[in-house]
């Protein structure tokens, strides 16, 4: 008899979600992270093209919404982003959950994952959100219509008066001004902005300026929900006041400190270890303006392309050698390691500016 081909009329095409992502990454995410994670999984199975844009208009959001989405996926390792040399989005990974750790097991610095043969298609040039230029954090100047109209909703009578219970004190129009960036341009919700006054007052911040770095950095880092955030800052706080102990502070670190430690680990991409070495040496050195001094040093290893503290002795020996006079004999005044730094040099440059 001849072959004979088998149809199935009832077919149903799937995408197929892994059972890891459902039972230790789904429960933290929100509903915009969810849904554009899922829709990323489905372009892949189908081996479609999509783009920011067109996840923007398919689920109601912004593209700014979808960008912070991406870079929350992204910090989870769940995903990794693809930039051109303009910082342009121009093509999205999605990782082997296999090698991706659990959500409160994954590590502050950044670690190398196994990106699988099959990507996601590339965002075409016309399509890319240029990151470098678009700064969806910068807060708008609100009009006084638009102020009144935030304050005539319903909702926003209770936040409002939740809010003044935390402070203490009637708001100003410039803090109600703060609350309503926080809910039209970050986009939390009204539990998200409670949890945000009261974790602040309970630390003894009520600066709006203050509230608002915190916001903005929980933003950036994906953080939309009050779990997501309780989580995120048991982390930070005990990272964080490991360097303010260190530096000899106490209490909470004003937004001014947050601002230099945020550089440290984000910008400059330092581990802890390497940061904590270059606030000893400034224990070391000064009494005044620690955190000035500690950037000071950490900008230079910076500069120098420090990566691990086998690094920086490096450094150090070769400052010694360019040092040392040429003819001078070893002793044992000049045999023990010095520091290689000109402290005095770097604090007169710290207080001229």
């Amino acid at each position: 008899m001849g072959r004979f081909t088998i149809y199935k009329d009832n077919y149903v095409d799937s995408t197929v979600v892994s059972n890891r992502f459902i039972d230790e990454f789904m429960k933290d995410a929100n509903d915009a992270q969810l849904k554009i994670y899922l829709y990323l999984i489905r372009m892949v199975s189908a081996n479609l093209s999509t783009s920011v844009s067109e996840i923007a208009d398919k689920f109601n959001h912004t593209e700014k919404d979808v960008v912070r989405a991406l870079k929350y996926w992204e910090k989870t390792k769940l995903l990794s982003l693809d930039y051109d040399e303009s910082r342009n989005l121009t093509g999205i990974h999605l990782q082997d959950l296999s090698h991706t750790p659990a959500p409160e097991d994954a590590p502050v610095s950044p670690v190398v994952s196994i990106v699988p043969k099959q990507k996601a298609p590339a965002v075409s040039e016309a399509e890319t959100v240029e990151m470098a230029e678009v700064d969806p954090f910068v807060k708008p100047s609100y009009s006084v219509d638009q102020l009144r109209a935030f304050k005539d909703k319903e909702a926003t009578a209770q936040l409002l008066f939740i809010a003044e219970s935390y402070l203490g004190k009637p708001l100003s129009p410039g803090e109600m001004k703060s609350i309503l960036y926080f809910s039209d341009c970050l986009h939390f919700s009204d539990d998200m902005i409670d949890y945000l006054i009261q974790y602040c007052v309970d630390r003894s911040k009520k600066d709006f300026k203050y509230i608002e770095a915190v916001a903005i950095n929980w933003a950036k880092e994906g953080i939309a929900s009050p779990k997501q955030a309780e989580k995120f800052a048991s982390r930070y706080d005990k990272y964080v006041y490991a360097i303010m102990k260190e530096l000899g502070r106490t209490g909470t670190p004003t937004s001014k400190e947050v601002e230099f430690i945020n550089r440290w680990t984000k910008e400059y991409g330092f581990s802890q270890d390497i940061i904590l070495e270059a606030c000893e040496r400034t224990v070391l050195a000064t009494e005044k303006h620690r955190f000035e001094y500690a950037e000071g040093i950490l900008s230079s290893w910076k500069r120098e392309n420090v990566h691990h503290k086998a690094d920086i002795q490096k450094i150090d020996e070769m400052f010694q050698k360019k040092r040392a006079p040429k003819d001078a004999a070893p002793n044992k005044f000049n045999q023990f390691k010095q520091n290689s730094y000109d402290f005095d040099a770097l604090e007169k440059e710290i207080l001229s500016n």
